[in-house]
């Protein structure tokens, strides 16, 4: 049987006595495309803080790879891209090559020399997310999509098996948008990657995705794209806690 990527059970946590997340059972297997979907305000950041250790449950257990976050020091296995707003300063003087080097010097030292294989792998993941042929441009001057493509790149360079993405498309233009997903979905599929997506875009995540959580200080809803799409306004006024109108996008 293979191990689970994350295991969470019975997760509660609290901020200012306040409950953000109650009795949270959740479960990603290995392969798995999932998309965290969700209101603001509704616990999600929380609960990536949590899987990433950042912040620790007031009461419950979170394993990755079958180990307490307490005893897993298997980092590496783990990739993390955030918001861009929130990760990059546009004025950075870095090129796209540079960028992407960042995502091992935790591995080899600040002050380590890159090797052949180092640059190599660099290269590949570069090439994974399609941005080849900016290697040597500086990322400002990149659109948001292309940016965030090399922050990909900068995740994958450690080889993770798990890939979590906190609401990656935020600033980045609709045009560029079905080719970021585009680029998940073939890490997910070719490169087996397990992939945890947060994202408010629930149109697209039905085409791409093998399930869906719904997140509202507890798991409304967890289950396959075609289940989640099978729902109704009612269903959504309630996990989200006010009237919801469903606006279907169509992304060309």
């Amino acid at each position: 049987m293979n191990e689970s990527v994350i295991t969470m059970k019975n997760i509660h946590y609290r901020y200012d006595k306040k409950e953000v997340l109650d009795h949270i059972n959740f479960t990603l297997l290995p392969g798995a495309f999932m998309g965290l979907v969700g209101p603001n305000g509704g616990g999600k950041t929380t609960f990536i803080k949590l899987i990433l250790g950042i912040l620790k449950p007031d009461s419950g257990t979170i394993e990755l790879f079958d180990q307490p976050t307490e005893k897993f020091h298997d980092w590496e296995r783990i990739g993390f891209v955030s918001q861009k707003a929130n990760a990059f300063n546009k004025g950075f003087p870095a090129t796209v090559y540079e960028v992407v080097s960042m995502g091992l010097t935790a591995k080899i030292g600040y002050l380590k020399f890159f090797k052949k294989h180092h640059k190599e792998k660099i290269l590949q993941a570069i090439d994974q997310v399609g941005m080849t042929d900016y290697t040597h441009q500086n990322v400002g001057n990149l659109s948001g999509g292309q940016q965030q493509r090399v922050f990909i790149a900068r995740a994958l360079v450690n080889e993770p098996e798990l890939l979590i993405l906190d609401e990656p498309t935020v600033g980045v233009d609709a045009e560029n948008v079905k080719r970021f997903y585009e680029i998940l979905y073939q890490l997910n599929r070719d490169k087996g990657i397990t992939l945890l997506l947060v994202t408010h875009d629930t149109g697209i995540m039905t085409e791409y995705a093998t399930d869906i959580v719904c997140l509202n200080k507890t798991m409304h809803f967890h289950g396959s794209p075609a289940k989640y799409a099978s729902l109704t306004e009612q269903d959504f006024s309630q996990f989200y806690g006010h009237p919801v109108n469903i606006v279907t996008h169509n992304h060309i």
